[in-house]
């Protein structure tokens, strides 16, 4: 692991640390963990505009999936 030194507004550090006390964690995993979760929501998010960019060039078209229409269950209502 890497030591890295940031500079954080001292509104948010408090905030920061409230959830770390609360958590009972360390001010570094609370960071790690943040950093962690911002980062598979990039890749989420990267991953959902190629999907979009990719149907925005190649649309569905009419018909295509209508051979599967009958293969959905519903269940009973």
């Amino acid at each position: 692991m890497k030591t890295i030194q940031i500079t954080i507004d001292e509104q948010l550090l408090e905030e920061v640390d409230k959830a770390v006390a609360e958590l009972g964690a360390s001010r570094s995993a609370f960071i790690r963990d943040a950093v962690q979760s911002a980062l598979r929501r990039s890749s989420l998010r990267e991953l959902e505009e190629k999907h979009a960019a990719g149907y925005a060039r190649h649309p569905v078209a009419t018909g295509e999936f209508d051979s599967w229409e009958d293969e959905q269950v519903w269940g009973k209502s």
